[in-house]
């Protein structure tokens, strides 16, 4: 693993082992007792996975509105990520401050608390990630910031010609728009 920026230490990066021989590799990739032994104590009820084709495909700034506020647990399966996640924790002392991790499909966990935004841009074509939620999705109750909202300035490894990203997220507010808002209930 390299190029980190995480000064959260709620933020967690969980290492995986695999386990090779001549046939391939085992590894046993979430075993709820090892989580609990690092404090990672959320009772996960939904697996999400997500593939894209292309690098340089977006996805973010995305999180839910309480009660359906959700810790995350990222696993890159295969290829590479760019995975960012924001603190909007008005009770954080790091409360606007961002982290990231680039994470491949030989690393391990990233570990995502309740009242983050998180994205991820793909950094390789044919990109599988995984990841584990401890509420229900709620289309109701979701919410973003835009990408490339300039009072965060994320440092994000591609150029706007060469980004992949939904309509939906591309329109995102700013963050700005949404703290003149009710914030209370991220």
């Amino acid at each position: 693993m390299k190029d980190v920026k995480n000064i959260f230490s709620d933020v967690k990066f969980v290492p995986s082992t695999n386990h090779e021989d001549q046939r391939g590799f085992f590894s046993e990739i979430y075993n709820e007792y090892d989580f609990k032994k690092i404090n990672i104590e959320d009772n996960f009820l939904q697996d999400n996975l997500s593939y894209s084709d292309k690098k340089n495909t977006l996805r973010g700034m995305h999180f839910q509105l309480k009660p359906y506020s959700q810790s995350k647990l990222i696993k890159v399966i295969k290829g590479s990520i760019f995975d960012v996640f924001i603190d909007l924790r008005l009770e954080s002392e790091y409360f606007e401050k961002f982290g990231y991790y680039n994470l491949n499909e030989n690393d391990g966990w990233i570990y995502i608390p309740k009242g983050f935004a998180h994205g991820f841009l793909t950094t390789s074509d044919h990109t599988i990630v995984m990841y584990k939620v401890d509420s229900y999705y709620n289309n109701k109750k979701e919410s973003g910031i835009i990408w490339n909202d300039q009072f965060f300035n994320i440092p994000w490894p591609t150029t706007d010609s060469e980004l992949i990203i939904s309509e939906k997220d591309s329109s995102l507010p700013s963050w700005s728009s949404i703290k003149e808002q009710n914030i209370e209930d991220i």
